[in-house]
C-alpha cells in the first residue's frame, strides 16, 4: 500500500524509529508497523497524528516529491492549478488536490471540496459511490 510506504520513507528520512513515532503520536509501534506494511488502512485522524509526529503537513503522506511534476503533466486541465491558486488554496493543498485528481480521475477544478470529501471517505473506509 502506497501510504504505508510513504510513511516509512518519511520516517526513515528523518532518522526516526517507529518507537519515536509511538512516543510522539500515542499510536502503538505494532500498529505503525501494520500501517507501513499495508496490513491496515489508517483513518484520516490517525494519518493526521502520524503527520504531526513526523512534523510534516498531512498532504506529504499522499505523494512523493518526484510525483508532483508527473501529476501536473498528467492533468490535461492545467487551468485547475491556476483556479486553485487564484482561489487562495495553499500550494501544498493545491498539489494534494492535483494528485488526488490524478488518482481518482475526478476534475479538481469542478469542485475541490468534493475531492477532499472523497479522500476522507476513502481513508475512513466508507463506501465511495
Amino acid at each position: 500500500m502506497f501510504i504505508g510506504q510513504r510513511i516509512r520513507e518519511l520516517r526513515e528520512r528523518k532518522g526516526l524509529s517507529q518507537n519515536d513515532i509511538e512516543e510522539a503520536s500515542g499510536l502503538r509501534q505494532w500498529y505503525l508497523s501494520w500501517v507501513e506494511h499495508g496490513q491496515t488502512v489508517p483513518s484520516l485522524e490517525t494519518l493526521e497524528r502520524i503527520a504531526a509526529a513526523l512534523e510534516v503537513p498531512l498532504y506529504w503522506l499522499f505523494y512523493s516529491e518526484d510525483d508532483s511534476a508527473a501529476s501536473r503533466q498528467a492533468l490535461t486541465a492545467r487551468s485547475a492549478e491556476t483556479a486553485l491558486s487564484e482561489a487562495g488554496s495553499p500550494a501544498g493543498e493545491t498539489r494534494f488536490l492535483l494528485k488526488l485528481s490524478e488518482l481518482t480521475g475526478a476534475r479538481v477544478d469542478s469542485d475541490p471540496a468534493c475531492l477532499l470529501d472523497l479522500a476522507r471517505r476513502m481513508l475512513s473506509g466508507k463506501p465511495v459511490n
